[in-house]
C-alpha cells in the first residue's frame, strides 16, 4: 500500500506492506486524512516517532472479525490504544495509560496511507449528515471540547484563546457555544474572519490585549505565546495548555504560587460531541479547509502545510 513514513526524514513509501489487524482491532480504508501541527512537529523531531504518520482521519472499516456489523461503515476514531489493565486504566484514564500506543504519534502506525488498524472500541460511526470533509475534523474538535470538559466556563466569565491556528479556531467556536464574554487573538486576519463571520470578537497580536482574563487559552504553539498567555490571566485565574512543540518554555514557577494561577494540561478529548457538534452544523470546519491533495503527493501536501497562513491540509486516498 501507500504510506507517508518518517524516519528521520519525510518519505512517501509506494510499496508498504498491508498491516494485519491483531485481535479486536480493525482494518480501516482511510477515505481522509489530515495534516496537524503535531504531524509537522513531528517531522522536526517531537517525540522521536518512527513510522506511518497521520491520527486524523476518516475511514471505512474494511474488516472487523470481532466486529463484522462495523464492515462497510464510516468511523472516525480515538488515538490511544490503552493497555485495559493498568491502575491507570482501571481509574477510568485510558488515555493516559502508561503502556498506551498514539495513532502516528506514539508505538503505531498511523492513517496516512491506504490501511491502517485501529482497536474497535475506539471507533465511531459517522453520522450520514456529517460529509467526510468534516468528519476529519471529529478528533481536532473533540481536543477543543475537552476544554469544557476540564475547566467550568461561565457566561460571566472573560476567556481569550491565544492562536488562529486550525486548533485555535475550533477551540473559539467551541467556547463561544458557552456564552462566555470571549476574545480570539492571532496573527491572520483572513483567519480571525472566519471567527467575526460567527460572531466571536477578534483581536490581532500587535493590538493591545486587555490582562485580567478569567481563563486563558493557549494554542499558539510557541513559547512566545504561553509567555503572553500568563501575563494576561488575572491573579486565580485559570490558564488552559493546548500547545505541544518541539521546544521549551521557560515559566517563573515563583509567580504561578504567588498568583494561584491553575495551570490545566488540556490534550484529546471525547468523540461523541465532537461528531454531534459537526452533525448539528454547530461549528465550521469547512472554511479551514486550504487543499485536499492525492496521497500520492503527500511531500507536495507536507510543503504547502507547511507554508505560512496555511490552515488545513487533507490526504485522500
Amino acid at each position: 500500500m501507500r504510506a507517508v513514513y518518517y524516519d528521520e526524514m519525510l518519505e512517501y513509501r509506494p510499496d508498504t506492506p498491508d498491516p494485519i489487524p491483531p485481535q479486536d482491532e480493525a482494518l480501516i480504508r482511510t477515505r481522509l486524512a489530515g495534516i496537524c501541527n503535531t504531524d509537522m512537529e513531528i517531522v522536526r523531531g517531537y517525540l522521536g516517532f518512527s513510522g506511518v504518520l497521520g491520527h486524523e482521519f476518516v475511514g471505512e472499516v474494511a474488516r472487523a472479525d470481532d466486529a463484522p456489523e462495523l464492515a462497510g461503515h464510516r468511523v472516525v476514531g480515538e488515538i490511544n490504544a490503552n493497555c485495559g489493565q493498568c491502575a491507570t486504566c482501571r481509574r477510568g484514564d485510558p488515555t493516559h495509560c502508561p503502556e498506551r500506543t498514539s495513532l502516528g504519534i506514539a508505538g503505531r502506525d498511523g492513517t496516512m496511507a491506504d490501511y491502517f488498524t485501529l482497536p474497535i472500541n475506539l471507533l465511531y460511526p459517522v453520522p450520514s449528515a456529517v460529509p467526510d470533509e468534516w468528519a476529519v475534523f471529529t478528533e481536532p474538535l473533540a481536543a477543543a471540547c475537552e476544554i469544557i470538559e476540564q475547566v467550568s466556563i461561565r457566561p460571566s466569565d472573560r476567556v481569550l484563546v491565544l492562536g488562529d491556528g486550525k486548533l485555535g479556531l475550533l477551540i473559539a467556536q467551541v467556547l463561544h457555544l458557552t456564552g462566555c464574554d470571549l476574545l480570539a487573538v492571532g496573527r491572520h486576519p483572513e483567519k480571525l474572519a472566519i471567527l467575526e463571520r460567527r460572531g466571536i470578537r477578534t483581536k490581532t497580536a500587535d493590538e493591545r490585549i486587555p490582562p485580567g482574563a478569567d481563563i486563558v487559552v493557549e494554542a499558539t504553539g510557541s513559547a512566545g505565546g504561553f509567555a503572553t498567555a500568563r501575563a494576561v490571566v488575572r491573579p486565580r485565574g485559570t490558564l488552559v495548555l493546548k500547545s505541544t512543540f518541539h521546544g521549551d518554555v521557560t515559566l517563573d514557577l515563583s509567580m504561578v504560587v504567588v498568583d494561584e494561577v491553575t495551570i490545566v494540561g488540556s490534550r484529546c478529548g471525547p468523540f461523541p460531541p465532537a461528531l454531534r457538534l459537526l452533525e448539528q452544523r454547530l461549528v465550521d470546519v469547512e472554511s479551514l479547509i486550504d487543499e485536499t491533495l492525492s496521497l500520492d503527493d503527500s511531500l507536495v501536501a507536507f510543503e504547502r502545510a507547511a507554508a505560512p497562513g496555511v490552515l488545513k491540509v487533507l490526504l485522500t486516498t
